[in-house]
């Protein structure tokens, strides 16, 4: 027996042919996706055992602990029908259930206990002194809505794949004897966490309300912002499993129909089993785009989610996602905060080129350090250069190794300090920071100006004030520090030109993502700087909006009123 038949006896794999189960298959070889696709389709029958039986299959009450169905006798117009009511036990209000729905169903009334010997009158019309009365015959669907139901929302639906829709929702479902439809009430009573202050987008002069993980109280927040009725919210729904709603979320007299048409095109187009979150929608919406750079802005700010439809454009909000997603977006709007406009415009223009400072610190310090020891120590003042030999000189590893090592340990302390409970979290940056460098610095490990490079880029990358786009220049961070090492100024150089490269080939929804300063356009004061807000009077160019323009060009008539002076200079 050789080499190779002793490899292959040992670490060859021949399935086995034998199973101890078995699968059924279908006697019209159908998929169990072809099953529940023509279940969706079947209508609600008159028949309420029927009905009930197809509730406790599709559900498995019997093993089900918090699927209720309960069966009563209904009271209308002096006759009583048979029927019942299924929901989900957590996820309805009990007491608006008893209130609203069984108390008036269930007991007698003046209303379920009337005759109904004669037709009810619609309305009556008084027409050349003749009173003419439209009547319509008793309807017990519509009888139950209008009189004996005072629940605000109540709606006729007709086949189960409506039912079950409902029910999962958080709505419980009436069925009633001899009545081929349902009813399905609104009676969501599930806990939910209430609005609360942002814990990632912090700002001082601002709003202090976050998006929470209903999806219907986020939509309150914007409407309650935008406060116009030219606010459209449409609601997908993606997965064929999970059936996650997602609202679309877009000014109808401002946003480029295009760009609206093109979002729910790319989400009506998702053929996925679930979506449990703003994150996976992300993912699967965007171009693809291998280096991570990120192509919709995620905030959990509904001032800043509004700030950007009111610009032209799109939001969407994922239910059970306490984050918007906005788009298209540009790489100005990664580095710009929603305080940066309540500030005047020199302190917001300060704060942003700080931040484009902090952006190329987080990106390139480190590499520059790493090219400037390896290649190019002749641009270092002489003591400078002493210095960082001297320090450098008990350290046994070379320069890539020691700035590799520093680095991931500072990841690895961000990411332990973000994983720990909150009491222990700032003890970990704190023993991190301190006791480990000082140690490390103490064994000769590294050097204390490799200590001061790694803490710098650090705090840095905490300036940049979108998460998504932080992480990847800090990810693209290792690449610059291998190019430093390997070619020195002329890698970085290289690397920095494909980055630029790439940044200007990429789109968001049919935007340019260096938009507005590649390709070169009129920004009409949309620029990375701010202008006075007196003088931001255009939106963006690169959008399309319908409209144009963001306010007159004279907005301050209180102090530059043109028939005011035209007045003043008569006289």
């Amino acid at each position: 027996m050789d080499f190779k038949d002793i490899c292959n006896k040992l670490f060859s794999y021949t399935p086995s042919l034998e199973y101890n189960f078995s699968i059924s298959e279908n006697s019209n070889n159908e998929t169990q996706e072809t099953v529940e696709k023509k279940s969706e389709l079947v209508k609600i029958f008159p028949s309420i055992s029927v009905n009930k039986e197809y509730m406790q299959t599709k559900y498995n009450t019997l093993i089900n602990s918090d699927i209720v169905l309960r069966e009563f006798t209904l009271n209308a117009r002096g006759k009583q029908y048979h029927a019942f009511i299924v929901y989900i036990d957590g996820m309805i209000d009990s007491k608006i259930m008893d209130d609203f729905i069984l108390k008036p169903l269930m007991l007698r009334n003046k209303n379920n206990l009337f005759d109904g010997t004669q037709n009810k009158v619609i309305s009556e019309a008084v027409t050349n002194n003749i009173t003419v009365k439209k009547v319509k015959k008793f309807d017990l669907s519509n009888y139950l809505i209008s009189c004996l139901m005072p629940q605000n929302s109540v709606k006729k639906i007709y086949t189960f794949d409506e039912v079950t829709n409902g029910i999962n929702s958080g709505n419980c479902a009436l069925f009633v004897d001899t009545l081929s439809i349902a009813f399905d009430i609104e009676l969501k009573g599930f806990k939910q966490r209430s609005v609360e202050k942002p814990s990632n987008e912090i700002v001082i002069k601002g709003p202090h309300e976050a998006f929470v993980e209903n999806i219907r109280t986020n939509t309150s927040l914007i409407r309650r912002i935008v406060n116009n009725e030219n606010l459209i919210i449409e609601n997908i729904e993606v997965g064929k499993i999970t059936k996650t709603k997602c609202a679309v979320c877009y000014m109808k007299n401002i946003t480029n129909e295009d760009l609206v048409n093109e979002v729910k095109y790319r989400l009506n187009n998702l053929e996925v089993d679930s979506l449990l979150s703003a994150g996976e929608l992300e993912q699967l919406i965007v171009d693809s785009n291998i280096l991570g750079i990120p192509e919709v802005l995620s905030t959990e700010r509904p001032d800043k989610a509004t700030k950007y439809l009111l610009r032209g454009r799109v939001v969407v909000i994922v239910n059970g996602t306490p984050y918007g997603i906005i788009m298209p977006a540009v790489l100005v709007d990664f580095l710009t905060s929603s305080e940066d406009s309540n500030l005047k415009v020199n302190f917001g223009n300060f704060l942003r080129v700080l931040r484009v400072l902090a952006s190329f610190i987080t990106l390139l310090l480190p590499g520059l350090y790493v090219a400037v020891t390896s290649f190019h120590q002749e641009i270092l003042p002489t003591s400078l250069l002493y210095s960082i030999l001297a320090s450098r000189a008990s350290v046994p590893f070379p320069i890539i190794v020691e700035i590799l090592i520093m680095e991931i340990s500072f990841e690895l302390i961000r990411e332990a300090g973000l994983r720990v409970p909150s009491p222990i979290g700032p003890t970990i940056g704190i023993v991190g920071a301190l006791v480990l460098g000082q140690a490390a610095v103490s064994a000769g490990i590294v050097s204390p100006i490799l200590i001061i490079i790694v803490a710098i880029t650090g705090i840095a990358s905490f300036a940049i004030p979108d998460f998504s786009f932080g992480f990847h220049l800090r990810y693209f961070r290792f690449l610059f520090i291998l190019l430093g090492f390997t070619a020195g100024f002329l890698g970085i150089g290289i690397g920095l030109f494909i980055y630029i490269s790439i940044l200007c080939s990429l789109q968001s929804f049919g935007v340019s993502f260096t938009s507005s300063f590649a390709p070169a356009s009129q920004s009409k004061g949309n620029g990375y700087l701010l202008p006075p807000i007196w003088k931001r009077e255009h939106r963006a160019p690169y959008m399309a909006t319908k409209r144009e323009k963001d306010q007159e060009k004279i907005s301050m008539k209180w102090k530059y009123n043109p028939k005011l002076h035209q007045k003043n200079e008569k006289r």
